[in-house]
C-alpha cells in the first residue's frame, strides 16, 4: 500500500484529521525562504509529542549546516529530518552518526535528467530520497510547496534506480493522485496544498484523495 504523507501541518487538529483520514506521515515546516506552511519550531515540537509513534513526523529544514540540524532537530523532536537543500557543510553519514534511529531523507528538486545521477548518489548515505519540483537556482529559492508537478517520467527512472524508498512530491492532489502514483510506483506520495482550501487542510478533499488512491 503507498504511503501518503500530508505536509504543512500547522496544528495539534490538522494533524489529528490527517491522520485520522489515512495519513501515514505528516510534514511540520522549519524556516524556509519562500513556500507556505512555516510554524514555530515550538509548535513543530508540540505537534510532534502528540502524534502516535507509528506515524512519521518530518521536520522539514532549509539549513545546510550538519551542526545546525542536529541542533535544530534536538529542539524539535520529530523522528524524521527532511534536508530540502543541499549539505554545504557536513555530510549525510555525519548527521545519521549524530542522530541515530532519526530518519534522514534528502529532496531531489527534480529539474532535467541530471537529478538522476544526484538522487542515485545521495541514496547511498539516507533512508529517503523525496522527488520535489522546486528550484534552488532562484534569488528566493524555492524548496518546495510550489504546487507544480515535474516531469514524472524522470522520477519514475530515479524510482526505478535506488535502493531506498522514494516519495513523489509537486502537484499532487485528489484528482491526479492515482495517475501519479501508477505511472511512477513512488513508495508514497507527498502533498500539501492539494489537500487545502484557503489554506486550511480539507476534509473533504482528503477523503477523495484516499478513495481515488485506493481504487
Amino acid at each position: 500500500m503507498i504511503k501518503v504523507k500530508v505536509c504543512c501541518i500547522s496544528s495539534i487538529e490538522e494533524a489529528d484529521l490527517a491522520i485520522k483520514m489515512g495519513a501515514d506521515a505528516i510534514g511540520l515546516v522549519s524556516e524556509m525562504p519562500s513556500g507556505p506552511g512555516v510554524i514555530s519550531e515550538d509548535l513543530i515540537k508540540k505537534i510532534a509529542a502528540e502524534v502516535p509513534a507509528e506515524i512519521l513526523t518530518f521536520l522539514l529544514t532549509s539549513r545546510q549546516n550538519v551542526s545546525e540540524i542536529i541542533k535544530q532537530h534536538k529542539s524539535c523532536g520529530t523522528n524524521t529530518i527532511q534536508i530540502v537543500d543541499s549539505l554545504i557543510e557536513g555530510t549525510h553519514e555525519q548527521l545519521k552518526e549524530a542522530l541515530p534511529g532519526i530518519n534522514i531523507v534528502q529532496v531531489i528538486h527534480v529539474n532535467d535528467e541530471r537529478s538522476i545521477e544526484e538522487a542515485v548518489c545521495i541514496s547511498n548515505y539516507v533512508d529517503f530520497i523525496l522527488l520535489d519540483s522546486g528550484n534552488q537556482k532562484l534569488k528566493v529559492k524555492e524548496l518546495g510547496g510550489t504546487g507544480r508537478t515535474h516531469d514524472w517520467s524522470i522520477s519514475k527512472e530515479i524510482v526505478n534506480s535506488v535502493k531506498v524508498p522514494v516519495f513523489l512530491a509537486g502537484g499532487i492532489n485528489p484528482d491526479n493522485i492515482k495517475e501519479a502514483a501508477d505511472f511512477v510506483k513512488p513508495f508514497g506520495i507527498d502533498l500539501c496544498s492539494g489537500v487545502r482550501t484557503e489554506g486550511k487542510l480539507d476534509e473533504l478533499k482528503l477523503k477523495k484523495l484516499f478513495e481515488n488512491l485506493n481504487k
